[in-house]
């Protein structure tokens, strides 16, 4: 992967240089900082004229703030148009809820440990890469959805947005749901019903208990049939005739119900047109 393109705004110019040297002695993810800015405004001004993958971003800044910054930025995902990944850095804890509802990748307090940033980059080049595969994989006039379009969750404590795009499928079993990415399987609450209404035409239900998106299904074929845990007679039933689907990046296959199998072959039909 190349280097990841780093936008540093904080109004402390100690703070920015002090980052800058972080970021420059990580050598994986290789990063590369781009440009600094001194208040929200300014950052705005660089943002409409350039680009790049990420933005270090204080809250506490003269004029405009990091929160607000970062809320324009959400509401141009939204939009459709590409932004950048937000990691604020701050020596305010207080705003961790806030900064999460604006889907940032991580929330860092001063002073910040090279370790602990680190880590933060890591995430940020994980899902650039698997924005980028799921882009590639889409067909050519299929719909993208926007940064701002995530599954909320709760992971350990903490509360996560996973954007839609990274999603491969959710899985119901039991009393909770699984969602999964091509490096993670998170467990949520919620009906799969629900999720279809909600997401659409961007995503196939192969079975009562599977809604998988489209451009992540390569394959149909015979299998031995599969029987969830929570399995009952109507399960059973459509289940015998062993239908299953590959799923990209993490090749595993899934139950497809009798009745959807026509529906799976006119997706994989429309991923070949």
């Amino acid at each position: 992967m190349t280097a990841l393109r780093v936008f540093i705004v904080d109004d402390e110019p100690l703070a920015r240089l002090r980052l800058r040297g972080l970021v420059d002695a990580i050598h994986e993810p290789r990063c590369e900082v781009v440009a600094e800015a001194a208040t929200g405004s300014q950052a705005a001004a660089w943002l409409r004229e350039h680009g790049c993958d990420l933005v270090l971003l204080d809250v506490q800044m003269p004029g405009a703030d990091g929160l607000q910054l970062a809320e324009s930025l959400a509401g141009r995902a939204a939009a459709g148009h590409g932004v950048p990944l937000i990691v604020f850095v701050t020596a305010h804890a207080m705003h961790a809820l806030r900064a999460f509802e604006l889907d940032a990748v991580d929330y860092l307090t001063k002073p910040v440990r090279r370790e602990r940033l680190q880590a933060a980059l890591a995430r940020v080049a994980q899902r650039l890469t698997h924005r980028a595969a799921a882009t590639a994989l889409l067909p050519p006039d299929a719909p993208v959805a926007p940064d701002a379009d995530f599954i909320t969750l709760t992971d350990r404590g903490r509360l996560r947005r996973v954007p839609v795009s990274e999603v491969l499928y959710f899985r119901a079993e039991l009393k909770y749901v699984t969602l999964r990415t091509a490096s993670e399987s998170h467990v949520m609450d919620g009906a799969l019903s629900e999720l279809e209404q909600r997401l659409g035409e961007r995503f196939l239900r192969i079975h009562r208990n599977a809604l998988v998106a489209r451009w992540a299904v390569r394959e149909l074929e015979r299998h031995a049939p599969t029987i969830f845990g929570d399995a009952d007679a109507t399960d059973i039933a459509e289940a015998g005739d062993g239908w299953a689907v590959r799923i990209v990046h993490v090749d595993e296959w899934l139950a497809v119900s009798r009745r959807q199998v026509a529906a799976v072959r006119e997706a994989l039909a429309g991923q070949n047109r």
